[in-house]
């Protein structure tokens, strides 16, 4: 079904979809988009695949510089950046790549930065019952550098802080200084 798109939207836009360089192309597209949107499919609970272990350890916990690719939900152009995850650990600690796998879940979705920045923070705080935790996304959009106004230089900064991230200035001045 989406081959049959794709081929539609290349000779809409005035290409030939079976010229030798196209002949593929429908296909691939179709591939590569089931790939990029793969998160509205994946089952979070089989990410998680139960790594969350009892710990002492009630200290600020930082995941610095996760890549992250993401479509844009209103162009469908790539946003491209870091996120990073601080949580306080209430009992219970995450293992350290199901932090990088939820990124992933929620941007391999038509988004915006902001709901996206939102759903990490969230999921990452039900998953581990943290006392608190703060999410700040970096990231490039070419919707912005492409088209439209074309800035190069450009970049959006968005972050949620729930729990003590919220209530406690200390604790969200500690996080923004180790994010630096």
């Amino acid at each position: 079904m989406l081959e049959v798109q794709f081929e539609t939207i290349i000779r809409t836009l005035g290409d030939d979809p079976t010229r030798e360089g196209m002949r593929e192309t429908p296909k691939r597209a179709a591939k590569a988009m089931q790939f990029l949107t793969q998160g509205y499919r994946d089952d979070l609970h089989k990410i998680i695949n139960g790594a969350i272990f009892q710990s002492s350890m009630d200290e600020m916990v930082i995941v610095k510089n996760i890549e992250l690719y993401s479509l844009c939900e209103h162009h469908l152009l790539p946003f491209f950046g870091k996120c990073h995850i601080a949580y306080l650990p209430d009992g219970k600690i995450l293992g350290l790549s199901k932090f990088a796998r939820i990124v992933n879940h929620f941007a391999k979705r038509f988004q915006v930065q902001e709901n996206l920045t939102t759903e990490i923070a969230e999921c990452v705080l039900n998953v581990t019952n943290a006392k608190g935790v703060g999410v700040i996304i970096e990231a490039k959009h070419l919707c912005m550098m492409m088209r439209g106004v074309e800035k190069q230089e450009s970049s959006m900064v968005t972050s949620v802080m729930l729990g003590r991230f919220r209530s406690d200035d200390r604790t969200r001045s500690e996080f923004l200084n180790l994010v630096k």
